[in-house]
């Protein structure tokens, strides 16, 4: 009865080993005719290959997570968005008007970006400032400016959604900042020089994306944290000056200047006068003696004209 199952048992063996030395021995052929350079390429190839796939999954997940998150920033809940006002005042005292504004602006933590002064006809004060505000005092600033105002012109208010640019941009930086950190450890990596020169010009053109997202999403950021408001003043009052003060009327400096005008342009007249007589002497002298010949030939033919038949000579 033992023999019976010995012989069974035994040839399951047999089978077992064969197939399991057959199976080491087509892994050992197919590995055993690459060169060290073959396997290297290999491996080379396969992490291109990893990185590409890996790029891929985080700018997918960095998309998906975009749309997940809607127009809500991953910084704060609040929304993204550049305010910019645009206010036409008609004042009474510029200067007094201008100064609060400036004031107003320094104590809420903005600045002035622009001042422009200009005068109307010599009497009516008119110019524009521009201001940069912090977006959290931005509706207390444009109250205070109409507040100081006879008259509001003009007002406009716009606001410009840049949330989802903004979170766009945060995801994309993300992406490939890991781009970088991965493109790092491949040049750690890599052994030959023209896989280090590859690498190189991968990881710089990443580099020159991750500036270039980095200064738009820097630029988005500030002008969401600060409005601009410009403002434009125009005086209504006219200034009148007293006339019942002698002092401001000047009488006798005014008749000195108009004096030395007269002067300056009765000794500019004599001068221009000298400098052409001066500088056209040889011409006019030539003139003069063509003029003399014409004369005296003139005279000469009036005078034989008067004489008597007899005493002309032919």
């Amino acid at each position: 009865m033992k023999l019976k199952w010995f012989f069974p048992v035994f040839i399951l063996l047999l089978s077992i080993a064969a197939c399991s030395s057959n199976s080491e021995g087509s892994d050992k052929s197919s590995s055993g005719g690459k060169g060290p350079e073959q396997t290297e390429s290999e491996t080379l190839n396969k992490k291109d290959i990893a990185f590409s796939e890996q790029e891929e999954r985080v700018e997918k997940a960095e998309d998906t997570d975009g749309k997940k998150s809607g127009d809500t920033s991953p910084e704060s809940s609040g929304r993204k968005v550049i305010y910019n006002a645009d206010l036409q005042l008609k004042v009474n005292n510029y200067t007094e008007v201008q100064g609060k504004l400036e004031k107003k602006a320094i104590s809420y933590g903005g600045y002035i970006v622009q001042s422009q002064t200009s005068t109307f006809e010599e009497e009516q004060l008119s110019g524009t400032m521009v201001f940069r505000i912090p977006q959290k005092n931005f509706q207390s600033f444009l109250h205070d400016a109409e507040g100081t105002a006879e008259e509001i012109a003009h007002r406009n208010v716009s606001g410009q959604d840049v949330t989802e640019e903004f979170v766009d941009l945060e995801s994309r930086l993300r992406s490939k900042k890991a781009v970088e950190a991965r493109l790092l450890s491949f040049m750690d990596e890599a052994e030959k020089t023209e896989d280090l020169l590859k690498i190189s010009a991968d990881l710089a053109a990443v580099q020159e994306e991750i500036e270039q997202l980095a200064g738009r999403k820097n630029f988005l950021q500030n002008q969401t944290d600060y409005s601009t408001v410009t403002v434009s003043l125009e005086e209504t009052n006219i200034l009148v000056p007293n006339v019942d003060q002698a002092s401001d009327l000047n009488t006798w400096q005014k008749v000195k200047k108009q004096l030395a005008v007269n002067i300056n342009f009765l000794l500019a007249l004599v001068s221009g006068i000298i400098v052409l007589i001066a500088g056209n002497l040889p011409i006019l002298i030539l003139i003069g003696m063509v003029l003399l010949t014409i004369w005296i030939f003139l005279r000469k033919k009036k005078r034989m004209n008067h004489l008597p038949p007899q005493e002309k000579k032919y």
